[in-house]
């Protein structure tokens, strides 16, 4: 008797993508609440224990959602929008989050409606492009050179962190290390590497106010020889090489058949000959400090101590680039190869300090250095790892306005402006993608709502106020104040955002949103693990009783 198949008709599809749709938005929407809370000046602080027991205290929304372990694919997307927004503009994590699940949030109705995926996601595709025209409208330029309006975009953009309270260091230093590494490439166009050319040192000990932008590069290093080697020069001539000052080594299988004693005196004066050539071609150029990433023998350290010459041994490759940037020389690869022009002259001091129980070498002091150290003091380290998180969203910050010098209002007043202008345009929509479309309108007020949630202040008045106040469209500053949760006018309080962040939170959340709502099954690659000892499964034969109807193929 042939066994029995069920088809699966439409209805019973549809079912099933329901079913994955609702489990994707509820999981989507737990993460958003998880870091909800974390949004705005009054916002709570996140206690993560890590895997190696450590305490972390933050609320920025990618530290703690990194922490994060979740099982669920639509779980761990959400937690991946977070890491982006992080990597492309620095700042803007939690926003992204809490708007992409309350995109989601407002989509459920329709797929309860039985709206097909597609339909949302053209919609919310349409609401994406006007938004975006929207928020350009909203936009306007600044002058980066303005010191005192840079000031006001990083401490509102930093307002919300715990560093908030130590006034404007942080932000002094953003834009201190950010415009030392600005690079002008004309046509209106910067370059702003602040992964490569600014490094954030953090020693433990001192105050917090002690913090400050080196005008050049420190790296935890002494000289190879102390007593013998000067730690302090003055306007120094600097050489940067990529090769070991010290004999090469044999491989592995090298042999050497000595015969008399002669050979073996031999063989060592060839290496002692092969390294004073190498320091002879160095001390030619007359520098006052070599730097190698590799390797620097005895020998050598005693013929470049014997020319007055410290040297520094087995730097990192990237604090290398940072001094070449710095100081204008040169890194090398061969001694034999080196110029004039490789050695670098624009560093106005050498020195070694103290710090703790370390040695640190510091070259400052430069002309015009296009890499710098920004140096943190703190009581305790994890003071510093929060301090840190908090100036690289500032650094972050800095170079977007560097980059593309456009603002819009802080304080959820960008979105309100963009909220009442999609308002007005759905009403020329046709057919059924204007519901979720006007849906979109509703989900972008999230962030004005959550900030007041987060005030304490009564939620349904402060927003009804609101709407009434952007109704009309005659003042698109108008927003929450994050302190007191009172509907103020952003310009008035200097509250205001980048509009590269702006732009990116937008199209990340709906872009994801769309993402996860044409998600209509979930197939799992993961085998099964045996129990122990088990041994191979015998195959079982199907007598058609026990069909499952979801994994049944129709005729």
């Amino acid at each position: 008797m042939q066994a029995p198949v069920l088809v699966l008709n439409e209805s019973t599809k549809r079912e099933t993508g329901g079913r994955v749709h609702r489990a994707n938005i509820q999981a989507s929407k737990a993460v958003a609440d998880i870091i909800r809370t974390t949004l705005g000046p009054r916002s709570m602080l996140k206690m993560l224990l890590d895997a190696s027991g450590g305490i972390v205290l933050t609320n920025d929304g990618n530290a703690i959602l990194r922490e994060l372990d979740v099982s669920h694919p639509a779980a761990k997307s959400m937690i991946e929008l977070s890491r982006t927004q992080d990597e492309e503009v620095g700042d803007g994590t939690t926003s992204v989050i809490i708007l992409a699940g309350e995109m989601l949030y407002v989509a459920e109705q329709f797929l309860d409606r039985q709206f097909h995926p597609t339909v949302i996601c053209r919609a919310y595709t349409k609401a994406l492009e006007d938004a975006v025209a929207a928020l350009k409208d909203i936009a306007f330029d600044i002058d980066v050179t303005d010191r005192s309006m840079m000031l006001n975009i990083v401490r509102s953009c930093i307002g919300t962190k715990f560093t908030s309270r130590f006034g404007t260091l942080i932000a002094d230093l953003a834009i201190d290390s950010v415009s030392t590494i600005s690079i002008d490439l004309g046509n209106g166009l910067r370059e702003v590497d602040i992964k490569k050319y600014i490094k954030v040192e953090k020693i433990p000990g001192g105050q917090l106010e002690d913090s400050q932008v080196l005008k050049g590069v420190m790296f935890n290093k002494d000289v190879v020889s102390p007593g013998k080697m000067r730690r302090k020069i003055l306007n120094p001539r600097i050489i940067l090489l990529d090769s070991p000052l010290e004999y090469k080594k044999g491989e592995n299988q090298t042999n050497a058949e000595i015969m008399k004693e002669e050979d073996w005196a031999t063989l060592l004066r060839m290496e002692e000959e092969y390294i004073e050539q190498l320091c002879i071609q160095i001390i030619k150029f007359k520098p006052d400090l070599v730097i190698t990433e590799k390797g620097l023998s005895d020998l050598a350290s005693h013929y470049l101590s014997k020319a007055g010459i410290s040297a520094i041994r087995r730097l990192r490759k990237t604090d290398n680039n940072r001094i070449a940037r710095a100081c204008g020389a040169t890194i090398v690869n061969r001694p034999e190869e080196l110029h004039e022009s490789d050695v670098g002259t624009r560093c106005g001091l050498f020195e070694v300090k103290k710090i703790g129980d370390e040695y640190f070498s510091f070259i400052v002091d430069c002309k015009e250095p296009k890499a710098c150290t920004v140096l943190l003091r703190g009581p305790s380290k994890d003071l510093l790892n929060e301090v840190e998180r908090n100036l690289a969203d500032a650094m972050g910050v800095a170079r977007n306005v560097l980059k593309d010098a456009k603002l819009v209002p802080g304080g959820g007043a960008s979105e309100m402006a963009v909220s009442s202008i999609l308002k007005k345009k759905s009403m020329s929509i046709e057919g059924v993608e204007q519901w979720p479309y006007r849906a979109v309108v509703q989900a972008l007020e999230v962030i004005p709502r959550t900030l007041a949630q987060n005030c304490g202040v009564n939620v349904i008045r402060t927003m009804t106020a609101l709407q009434a106040k952007h109704a009309n469209g005659e003042n698109p500053m108008v927003g929450i104040d994050g302190n007191t949760g009172e509907i103020t006018d952003m310009k008035e309080l200097g509250v205001w955002d980048s509009y590269g962040v702006k732009l990116q939170t937008f199209k990340t959340a709906i872009e994801a949103a769309c993402m996860i709502l044409r998600i209509d099954d979930i197939v799992s690659g993961i085998k099964k693990k045996q129990a122990p000892g088990s041994g191979p499964k015998q195959p079982v034969t199907s007598t058609g009783e026990d069909v499952d109807s979801e994994q049944m193929i129709p005729e």
